[in-house]
């Protein structure tokens, strides 16, 4: 999908364990100097008391401390509610496993190829062969990760096995609880606590981020520096991004883009405002540029945790349409009468059908080739693609939808549905 041009990222993938990510948020006030008016006394002047204006200051960036004492406390109190996620699957003896293992076609367009290494004969059992990292998010045990951290290609879902390692070393197994089927999110949750209760992280609110702000990423660098800790800025908010070659689905919506140093095995770990709040989950690096790196905003996350903690499985609303933005490039080339807006269309698989048979959009009597405008007043554009505005209601939910179609502007509603 051609909304503007798209950043091509990588998936954090680490074949041997996980790593932790964490981020802060930071910036300054400005600084308002009273002026030294005493030095230049006028005569008969008036004495008056000079008020110096300290403009609003964003919750996220108030405290009193330095910013080295800031980042020392937040990482101090984040590290024991941030795990490694460790996948192992039912592996044939003396499979050849390369060192950064995945079968998808992909992987080797993000890393290279990689060496082969032979696997010598083990007792039965499952094989470690990736991981990621994690947080807790309750102290009952339930886990944040990265879908890709825990659904890896060319295995099947009763193949996989979980544990999680802590700070502190100790092991859990785990099972897999929900996987969203359209963002980069999944949850685990511990099986063999017992009555123990975890240190877990809180939600922050990632729409108060701005850019410029300080960030930190805490994580297992590399599957071998455990608990490493990185520092940059928020680069850049509501960040496209797709992974793939371009042309395969969108991995995150409106990203939040960090310069702070992250590398495979930081996948699935927290991104943490300077209140030790998460505000984002890495999820993604891109290989074009230094210094790039996104992830998944809290307020995504939230909708996520939200319908796990209420139905125990991410209920996703579902419009049923396949589609591209209209771009300046699509309306040049086919002379299109709108500067805006979502095209249903099909793919180039014959059976990647540009309308869903059954789906809401059909039975609100969308057409192929149709331009939707706006859901519910809101227009769709390169900062409010069609699948955001989706995804910011609950399955159930009328939508309001403005459409371009054979030539004259219609308005239609829809029922959501949960995408199966």
């Amino acid at each position: 999908m051609e909304e503007r041009k798209k950043i091509i990222v990588s998936l954090l993938i680490s074949a041997a364990s996980g790593a932790i990510g964490a981020i802060f948020v930071l910036s300054l006030a400005p600084f308002v100097r009273p002026q030294l008016a005493f030095l230049f006394p006028q005569k008969n002047a008036i004495k008056s008391e000079q008020k110096v204006i300290q403009p609003p200051q964003n919750p996220l960036l108030a405290s009193e401390k330095p910013d080295e004492e800031r980042v020392v406390q937040v990482v101090k109190q984040a590290q024991p509610a941030v795990v490694a996620v460790l996948v192992s699957a039912d592996v044939p003896t003396q499979q050849t496993l390369p060192q950064f293992y995945s079968q998808d076609p992909l992987f080797e367009q993000f890393f290279g190829q990689q060496p082969q290494q032979q696997q010598a004969p083990t007792a039965d059992g499952p094989q470690r062969v990736a991981g990621g990292s994690g947080f807790f998010v309750s102290a009952d045990g339930l886990i944040v990760t990265n879908k890709h951290v825990v659904q890896l290609s060319g295995f099947a879902a009763d193949k996989l096995y979980y544990k999680i390692q802590t700070n502190a070393g100790k092991t859990y197994d785990a099972k897999l609880l929900a996987a969203d089927p359209i963002l980069d999110l999944a949850f685990l949750k511990v099986e063999n606590a017992g009555d123990e209760r975890f240190t877990y992280l809180e939600l922050g609110d990632s729409s108060q981020l701005m850019p410029g702000q300080s960030v930190i990423a805490i994580g297992n660098a590399l599957d071998e520096f455990r608990n490493s800790v990185t520092q940059g800025v928020v680069s850049g908010l509501n960040r496209r991004i797709v992974a793939g070659d371009g042309v395969g689905s969108e991995v995150i919506e409106e990203a939040i883009q960090t310069d702070a140093a992250i590398n495979p095995g930081n996948s699935g770990g927290p991104l943490l405002d300077l209140n030790g709040k998460v505000v984002g989950v890495n999820s993604a690096v891109s290989d074009q540029g230094q210094n790039l790196g996104f992830a998944i905003p809290s307020q995504v996350l939230q909708r996520d945790l939200d319908s796990v903690n209420k139905d125990g499985k991410i209920a996703r609303p579902f419009l049923g349409v396949r589609y591209i933005m209209v771009t300046p490039e699509l309306i040049k080339a086919n002379q299109l009468k709108v500067d805006h807006g979502a095209l249903i269309m099909r793919g180039e698989n014959r059976n990647e059908l540009a309308i869903s048979p059954g789906s809401p959009a059909d039975k609100a009597g969308l057409k192929e080739n149709d331009i939707i405008l706006e859901v519910d007043g809101q227009k769709i554009d390169e900062e409010h693609s069609l699948s955001s505005l989706i995804g910011k209601h609950a399955v159930g939910d009328e939508v309001t939808l403005k459409i371009y179609s054979a030539g004259e502007e219609k308005t239609v509603k829809a029922k959501l549905e949960e995408m199966k």
